[in-house]
């Protein structure tokens, strides 16, 4: 059975505008590869050409990051939800009001 996929609006042009599509692989990887056959150009949005994920990309495995699991090759199964998001970064410091 498929996993889902959920992604984010950039990704959602890629998917046709889907919120989630389902993909199939044993592995994160695998998930991409076949992102990739079902939607041309989806894995080049989330990874280096050397294969390696983006460094502004976040993957989580039921709110699990990938970094600190197996990255690429952690495992997924059935009923696991995969959520592809951008890395956030800035906010502003807040100081004293004088």
């Amino acid at each position: 059975m498929p996993v889902e996929v959920r992604v984010t609006a950039v990704l959602q042009r890629v998917v046709g505008g889907a919120r989630s599509v389902p993909a199939k692989g044993a592995t994160v990887g695998e998930l991409l590869d076949n992102l990739e056959k079902q939607y041309p150009g989806f894995k080049a949005q989330v990874t280096t050409e050397s294969g390696e994920l983006h460094r502004f990309v976040n993957i989580y495995i039921n709110d699990e990051d990938i970094r600190y699991l197996g990255e690429l090759s952690t495992p997924v199964a059935e009923g696991d939800v995969v959520s592809i998001l951008p890395a956030l970064a800035g906010g502003a410091c807040a100081g004293k009001a004088g």
